[in-house]
């Protein structure tokens, strides 16, 4: 079983996404890492700048082959061939909806061109995968004969495209197992997820004879996007248990990495790699899951390299916020635990989220600790502006020593975050995994929200501040985040 993976071209058609050459390289790098067979990187004929990245991504001896796409017509050919590319992913269109009205040519035409551009690809040494495009709204027997055709003047694989996701599952497995059982020839698959059932349909399709599955980190694409790789790995490595080439570990930062090279966050509750995969809230949940996680996780976080995390809210039990301040080193009498567990049910009560650092602040406050924190910030100074490049310096109390970082950023609130990390990165190495702001008010006076996620290890915090300065709120949050990662109460009492 082979994949291939599209984000570079199909997912980079998300609308407001555009990858420069050395991000579509970086992320190629990380794909081949991952395990992934075939890299389509891009599509040569579109722009220089597609030119560009796929040549330079063509030239740096990845494991996996390189791919362009390419439309059925010479010019197209000529421009994979002048990328270095080793692969070209044909689009040809088979439906007569796309023939007729996009095209405006005959189904005679469409054959001619396969037969043609098959053969000028082969001889010019390129390995072509035909993906018909609309083919699950083809006519059948028309498709097998452009397929036959393509296979008649070499082509290397076939790929029907569910381009408009309208296949079920049970329609995927009959059209597959009809379609390879027709053919005697290596097919692939290719779903689109307008109905939700990309990843279903890919499924389906494999267990009915295909060999190859079109796929993208986080389910990128077109409209509501393509099946999902993550989702399709661990469908078919945990539910039926096939042995893959794919490092499954990789899978959490890959889609980390794509996210935010993309600017398209992952919704919380996405499958295998979303925020909420391992998180728990729910006392009867958290219950059971730390007495045994299969009680409510059908996989191990490892397995896909993320962390099990436990989030306070109002449904919470007080398990959850004992296992939570267990991890900070603080172990409250039973009746401070009780009021700890009913603050919280209250904040959750009154619509906020709660975060993690606000969890420690009441526990600190109940339990009479100090307010003393490991991490203070004492000065910061940012500039930037159209043509100077966004720099930022901070003065940070780190457990009473002084330390300063200096960083540059594409703005000033990535400056400034990037100045933090620089001041306590041998110290503290702290990740930043998620950054979200947005406006509370309206106005130009706004006040902002911002919320972030911070991983130290293997333990992840939340945190969140309110403030009319974006720079400040940003500042504010992240501090909180990392005070909370490096508050250990058991180590101070040591």
């Amino acid at each position: 079983m082979k994949f291939l993976d599209t984000t570079l071209r199909d997912g980079e058609q998300t609308p407001g996404v555009s990858l420069v050459p050395e991000n579509k390289l970086r992320i190629a790098q990380r794909l081949d890492e991952l395990g992934v067979d075939i890299i389509e990187v891009g599509f040569a004929a579109v722009s220089e700048g597609e030119m560009e990245a796929v040549s330079l991504i063509s030239k740096q001896g990845l494991k996996a082959q390189i791919s362009s796409a390419a439309r059925g017509t010479i010019n197209d050919i000529d421009a994979v061939l002048k990328s270095g590319a080793s692969t070209i992913s044909m689009i040809i269109p088979t439906s007569d909806l796309h023939i007729e009205c996009k095209l405006r040519k005959t189904r005679e035409q469409i054959l001619k061109a396969t037969d043609e551009c098959i053969e000028y690809a082969k001889d010019h040494g390129l390995i072509v995968e035909l993906l018909a495009e609309d083919a699950t709204r083809s006519d059948f027997d028309y498709l097998t004969k452009v397929f036959l055709t393509a296979i008649g003047a070499g082509v290397d694989r076939v790929i029907p495209c569910d381009t408009v996701g309208i296949l079920t599952p049970e329609r995927s497995a009959e059209f597959f197992s009809r379609l390879t059982e027709t053919l005697k020839f290596p097919v692939g698959v290719h779903c689109h997820n307008d109905f939700g059932m990309a990843v279903a349909n890919t499924v389906a399709a494999l267990g009915a004879g295909a060999e190859e599955a079109h796929v993208t980190i986080n389910g990128l694409g077109e409209r509501a996007g393509n099946a999902s790789l993550e989702e399709v790995v661990i469908t078919l490595k945990s539910l039926y248990k096939l042995d893959l080439k794919i490092k499954t570990e990789m899978l959490y930062s890959t889609s980390q990495l794509v996210s935010r090279l993309t600017g398209v966050y992952v919704q919380p509750n996405k499958a295998i790699v979303g925020e909420n995969a391992f998180t728990h809230e729910s006392g009867i949940h958290t219950q059971g899951m730390l007495a045994n996680p299969l009680c409510y996780e059908p996989i191990a976080p490892e397995l896909v390299g993320a962390t099990r995390r436990i989030a306070p809210g109002k449904h919470s039990g007080t398990h959850g916020i004992r296992a939570a301040l267990e991890k900070m080193g603080l172990q409250p009498k039973e009746d401070q635990l009780k009021e700890i567990f009913l603050r919280v049910k209250s904040l959750g009560d009154k619509g906020k989220t709660v975060m993690d650092a606000d969890v420690l602040a009441i526990a600190e406050n109940i339990m009479g600790l100090g307010q003393d924190k490991p991490i203070k910030l004492e000065e910061m100074t940012f500039v930037g502006g159209d043509k100077i490049t966004a720099t930022s310096s901070v003065r940070l109390s780190l457990n009473g020593k002084v330390c300063w970082g200096a960083a540059v950023g594409v703005g000033p609130v990535d400056a400034a975050i990037n100045a933090v990390k620089d001041a306590i990165a041998e110290v503290v190495p702290i990740t930043l995994e998620h950054y979200m702001v947005k406006a509370v008010t309206g106005g130009t006076d706004a006040m902002v929200e911002v919320v972030v996620r911070m991983r130290k290890g293997d333990r992840t915090t939340t945190a969140m501040s309110v403030r009319e300065d974006i720079v400040k709120a940003s500042m504010e949050a992240v501090i909180s985040a990392m005070n909370v990662l490096t508050t250990d109460y058991n180590k101070n009492k040591q």
